[in-house]
């Protein structure tokens, strides 16, 4: 990655047709985004590929998709209810709300603020001189716990009794569905339960374009195995998660581990680790992966009433299977790629932007670009077109000079351009052959004549390098 500011990721993303504000024409509503055309192709090309890397090429992991509303039992068992809150506080002065624990983690360090009790929130902010962000005055308020979770109702009346929540994570959908799963997969331990899916959660985000909204989309697998065989297990998950990102195409040097220290640890972890890559403001937060003991299937046992242990058939043992999480954020995974393949050149003597991106991930694989808009290009140009889009996703533009459809395609990381030009349709130009197209590579900008028989096959090679 080229040294890259958010505003240049956002002002292309809304050009190009990647994420727009949400709700705009409104006014907009804080923290929202949509993806556009190509960044729903984005996104679901990272999807895909999180899915193929950890379920589909593995024996081991099976998936699942659990639904967004649940019983409001599980997240009394999880914990949700009763401890899922933000230590809140308000400027006096302007009256804006802020996390008081990021305030001082900004100045002092994670390490120094974790575990600190909500009664030492604001004194600490007073102690330490921390200016509002909005206004610059430090004139705090009593912090308060804020629970994170989003309400709703179930049913045509809004009444306590038919209370329920919006999931402020997906994992606790695998946890139910353990039995299910075991059950019906025939699996036996170690293996994994995978998960695609939104949650949501009521917090103050920082503003960082995607990387901490409201709704989210979460990539999660809980692996299960016995509590003997964890710490053999853990770093193999920890080889995976960090290959899964270089095979994704971001740069190595732009990613680090980092371990929660004990005060960080949740009080069912002995241990967890984050992968963070260095985003514009800094460091954060990509990956975690956390050893999560059986903490989860035992409160949900002890919540429902029914057992979730597992019979090994081989010792005769029951027991109740601990877990080790690789929880993935599917928006910063997304946001990741963007930075990390925004380039840019010179060619001729003027500034290009190119998105880098691995083949695998890139919203529009191959670009078919007749050279001028005459009824016999552009009908050879059709007929490429839908032979290759049979096979990948494609995109078809005839408008403006060549050069200009170049720059586009660059600036959504198409790898490769196919230009029909006159040559190719038999009016011979000095430059092509005939039944031959160009075939640009978005890289390399090198420029070969392939003919259009062998074009499918040449493309497939140079996609699956």
């Amino acid at each position: 990655m080229s040294a890259t500011s958010l505003d240049q990721i956002v002002s292309l993303c809304k050009q190009r047709g990647f994420i727009f504000p949400g709700s705009e024409i409104y006014g907009g509503l804080a923290n929202t985004w949509d993806y556009g055309p190509v960044g729903v192709e984005l996104k679901n090309n990272v999807k895909k590929f999180w899915w193929d890397f950890w379920v589909t090429n593995r024996d081991d992991v099976v998936g699942v998709d659990a639904a967004i509303l649940m019983n409001p039992r599980v997240w009394e068992a999880s914990g949700h209810v009763s401890n899922f809150a933000d230590p809140l506080v308000d400027c006096k002065a302007c009256k804006k709300r802020h996390r008081g624990d990021k305030l001082l983690e900004e100045k002092l360090g994670v390490e120094e603020v974790a575990g600190i009790a909500l009664a030492d929130v604001t004194p600490r902010l007073i102690k330490e001189k921390i200016k509002c962000p909005d206004c610059g005055k430090v004139d705090w308020a009593e912090a308060k716990q804020f629970n994170l979770m989003f309400k709703t109702s179930q049913g045509v009346t809004e009444d306590s009794e038919r209370e329920i929540y919006m999931r402020p994570e997906t994992a606790q959908g695998i946890f139910v569905n353990f039995k299910n799963v075991l059950n019906s997969a025939r699996k036996r331990l170690p293996f994994g339960i995978a998960q695609i899916g939104k949650a949501f959660r009521n917090e103050i985000t920082p503003g960082n374009f995607t990387f901490r909204t409201r709704e989210f989309e979460q990539m999660e697998v809980e692996y299960f195995c016995a509590e003997k065989d964890w710490k053999k297990i853990y770093p193999e998950l920890e080889k995976a998660s960090w290959e899964f990102f270089e095979k994704l195409g971001i740069d190595p040097k732009n990613l680090r581990w980092r371990q929660h220290d004990d005060a960080e640890l949740s009080h069912y972890s002995a241990l967890t680790k984050d992968i963070e890559y260095k985003f514009p403001w800094g460091w954060g937060e990509l990956q975690g992966l956390a050893y999560r003991s059986n903490y989860d299937l035992k409160q949900h046992e002890k919540f429902s009433g029914e057992s979730l242990e597992y019979l090994d058939t081989e010792t005769n043992e029951k027991f109740v299977p601990h877990c080790i999480e690789p929880s993935f954020g599917c928006d910063r995974t997304v946001l990741t790629a963007l930075l990390d393949a925004y380039h840019e050149d010179e060619v001729n003597g003027e500034k290009r932007v190119v998105m880098k991106f691995a083949p695998a991930i890139a919203p529009i694989k191959v670009a078919v670009l007749p050279l001028s808009r005459k009824e016999q290009l552009t009908k050879k140009s059709r007929e490429i077109y839908d032979m290759l889009r049979a096979e990948f996703r494609c995109e078809y533009d005839e408008t403006q000079s060549i050069g200009k459809r170049y720059r586009r395609q660059d600036e959504i990381g198409t790898p490769l351009c196919v230009t029909v030009d006159f040559g190719t349709i038999g009016e011979d130009d000095g430059q092509s052959k005939k039944d031959h197209v160009t075939l640009r590579e978005r890289d390399s900008l090198k420029q070969e004549a392939v003919p259009i028989k062998k074009l499918l096959e040449v493309v497939k090679k140079k996609l699956s390098a």
